[in-house]
């Protein structure tokens, strides 16, 4: 049987990408004890600010079932706060702490080996990033 059996299958390409580039931020997330998914929410709120937990599950595309034990953890360790907005108190707001904010250099040189190992031009990085945004957003409409 051939190594690649499956290469026909989009799914499993997009599958098997996913899980190698995933394992690939684990050498630099492991160090400060995070996971990828924890590093998706923590650099959502580098780059937006204090967030309402409905806009960073859009972002980072975590369910409410992930997303909320997740934040939960990283309150506990003390990296966000969870805080009842002040203009709905059915929203809870999660905010970076000091903490939280003294990890933004894990999460760039996170982002910068990722980038790096990728063996890709910033054009080609740039386009694959370009049909893969129009795929979930196509995707997204598919579901609705």
């Amino acid at each position: 049987m051939g190594d690649r059996v499956l290469d026909d299958l989009l799914c499993f390409d997009l599958y098997s990408i996913s899980r190698t580039i995933t394992g690939l931020y684990r050498p630099v997330l492991e160090p400060a004890g995070l996971t990828y998914p924890q590093f998706l929410v923590l650099v959502t709120l580098t780059r937006v600010g204090p967030s309402p937990i409905g806009e960073i599950g859009r972002a980072t595309r975590l369910d409410h079932g992930t997303l909320t034990p997740l934040l939960r953890r990283l309150a506990e360790r003390g990296l966000l706060s969870l805080d009842r907005s002040p203009t709905d108190a059915r929203s809870v707001v999660a905010s970076l702490t000091a903490h939280g904010e003294a990890l933004r250099p894990v999460l760039h040189d996170a982002e910068c080996r990722i980038r790096d190992s990728l063996g890709m031009s910033e054009v080609e990085v740039r386009r694959l990033q370009d049909t893969l945004h129009r795929l979930a957003d196509h995707l997204d409409t598919v579901r609705a």
